[in-house]
């Protein structure tokens, strides 16, 4: 740990243009993935870093990151962690203090949240670098087709993910073909730009700042349909009816979302499943048949 330190001061002194010197840290937490701690500096700075033990097995994982938070932040829509530098095994980021959340979190995070998809309308699906969901990679090569690129770049890449492993003749692998095909026909409907995603919007990734409005983090980001948005954020809870009626009060979304916002799920339950085990497998059955 001490070289990493070492490496971590020479990187916010190259970052900022002031030496940088590790007067402490202290441990925070940090996910599954990654490990976290507060760092304070001898001139009284602090930030958050990230540290990853094998950064060899998720090459690019905190460069991406790093783009991913400078890209929401230049939206200047919702509160973003400001990330300072990165290298391949840590990232550094503003520090701050979370704290309750307002009585009205609910309803400022939906407002919030579309004006940072109004803002960031983008010709165009993808991104131009690659990056991760939890720990897969997340393939973002452009293209102009939306379907296309959720059935090839989303769906198609998790149910190949999950043949791989051994279940090539699993009863998911033929309903998961069968609405890929019918995408078409699914995601039918409105006609609209792209926006920057947050692309792994949970409650575990929101929270409030000393404010106690919003702030998120940990993105997975890329260009994409807004519904997608509310796929993961329709998860497992944490943004309630007064989030999504904000959102809506700013940019409504258009009929037929309720059909479409499952598919949009179905990804990151696949991804549940081929990063955490069967217990998610039920979950994704019942979703491809739901929608089909």
């Amino acid at each position: 740990m001490k070289e990493t330190l070492l490496r971590v001061e020479a990187a916010i002194s190259n970052a900022t243009g002031v030496a940088a010197e590790i007067a402490s840290t202290s441990a925070q937490a940090g996910g599954s993935i990654s490990s976290a701690c507060m760092v304070e500096l001898v001139d009284g700075r602090s930030y958050f870093l990230k540290t990853l033990p094998q950064p060899e097995r998720y090459p690019g994982m905190f460069e991406a990151e790093f783009k991913a938070l400078a890209l929401l932040r230049k939206a200047n829509a919702i509160r973003v962690p400001e990330p300072v530098t990165s290298d391949t095994g840590f990232i550094v980021m503003e520090a701050f203090t979370a704290g309750a959340k307002a009585p009205d979190w609910q309803q400022i995070m939906g407002r919030q949240l579309a004006e940072l998809h109004r803002a960031t309308r983008h010709q165009g699906f993808g991104l131009d670098f690659d990056n991760y969901i939890g720990t897969t990679p997340q393939t973002n090569a452009c293209g102009d087709h939306w379907i296309r690129f959720w059935r090839e770049r989303r769906l198609n890449w998790q149910l190949e993910r999950f043949a791989a492993a051994g279940n090539q003749g699993d009863p998911l692998i033929a309903l998961g073909w069968e609405l890929s095909e019918a995408l078409d026909d699914i995601l039918d409907g409105p006609s609209e730009p792209a926006v920057l995603l947050h692309g792994d919007l949970w409650s575990g990734n929101a929270a409030a700042d000393e404010h106690g409005a919003p702030i998120i983090y940990d993105p997975a980001s890329y260009y994409g349909h807004r519904e997608a948005e509310f796929g993961m954020m329709q998860m497992f809870g944490g943004f309630d009816a007064n989030c999504e009626a904000a959102y809506a009060e700013v940019w409504p979304l258009v009929d037929g979302h309720e059909r479409r916002v499952p598919v949009y799920r179905l990804y990151h339950e696949l991804n549940h499943l081929n990063l955490f085990g069967r217990s998610y497998y039920d979950n994704c059955v019942a979703t491809v048949r739901a929608v089909l």
